[in-house]
């Protein structure tokens, strides 16, 4: 049975990970993923380097900034998002992974959406995203220089994409 939630328009989903946690090791092969690809499309580092694996993904899951990435659906779906993530958007790891990912804009804000997705997947990756995302108790708020890139396994073949931004900005509707 799936979690019943409204999130922009969604209305249910089956969660289809477990929550990143010790006895996961923090879902290590995910972020591993993540952070490889995030080197090779901007040559930078989200975090210290230095971490083993498990370490790493543990630091990524509770970071201060969001980080989110979905996957090659026709209609993406969320298979990850972090602590900060969860906060922002207002939807705990068992409802907002299995989300499709367009639910996270506002639905007049959509075709925007599709739009930098497209960008992103002709570029690799961009580094200048700002768009309004809409959280589940309808907040809007502003994303400010976000950076989003194309993920991929270890033989070259698309494994979703995924944002990562620490800067937003509550729009206020009186």
């Amino acid at each position: 049975m799936g979690v019943v939630i409204r999130l922009g328009g969604w209305t249910g989903g089956v969660m289809q990970h477990p929550e990143p946690s010790f006895d996961n090791t923090y879902m290590q092969d995910h972020a591993a993923l993540l952070l490889r690809c995030y080197r090779h499309w901007t040559r930078r580092d989200l975090i210290d380097t230095a971490l083993s694996p498990a370490e790493a993904a543990r630091a990524l899951y509770l970071a201060p900034f969001v980080l989110l990435s979905h996957d090659t659906h026709a209609d993406p779906r969320f298979n990850y998002a972090n602590q900060t993530a969860q906060g922002l958007f207002e939807l705990p790891w068992t409802e907002i992974v299995g989300m499709p990912s367009r639910y996270s804009a506002d639905p007049l804000a959509r075709d925007a959406r599709e739009q930098l997705l497209a960008r992103v997947a002709a570029a690799g990756y961009i580094d200048d995203y700002s768009g309004v995302r809409i959280a589940h108790s309808g907040k809007r708020f502003l994303v400010h220089h976000a950076t989003v890139w194309n993920l991929f396994d270890e033989h070259g073949l698309s494994f979703g994409q995924a944002a990562c931004f620490s800067e937003w900005t509550p729009i206020r509707t009186e």
